[in-house]
């Protein structure tokens, strides 16, 4: 076994949600965008783009598969503060905002 190689998951699956694309394993918690719902929700996705069962399984989209990935949600959070701060010179002008995204963390039960 090679350190250097990165290890690629025999079954996985693409899917799309919030304007973004994450892969899924079974059993793998991903933080995504935020999706209203309780913890123990359970969720489907059906934007799929690519699937992969084993070796030479690769199921591609066009442009979404019809079997949708299942997950449930472990938690909602909020992400680390961003300081926004605008300045002009000469001008005194000043303004300092932050910013905490909200996001869902899930676990994927299906592919």
């Amino acid at each position: 076994m090679d350190i250097n190689k990165p290890q690629v998951a025999s079954r996985y699956a693409i899917f799309a949600t919030g304007g973004k694309q994450y892969q899924a394993e079974e059993g793998k918690t991903i933080q995504i965008e935020k999706i209203e719902g309780l913890p123990g929700t359970p969720l489907e996705f059906a934007e799929v783009m690519l699937r992969k069962l084993g070796e030479d399984q690769i199921e591609i989209g066009q442009p979404f598969l019809g079997v949708p990935v299942r997950a449930e949600i472990v938690k909602q959070m909020k992400g680390p503060k961003v300081i926004v701060f605008r300045f002009k010179r000469r001008k005194k002008s000043r303004v300092k905002s932050g910013h905490r995204q909200n996001h869902t963390i899930i676990r994927v039960t299906s592919i």
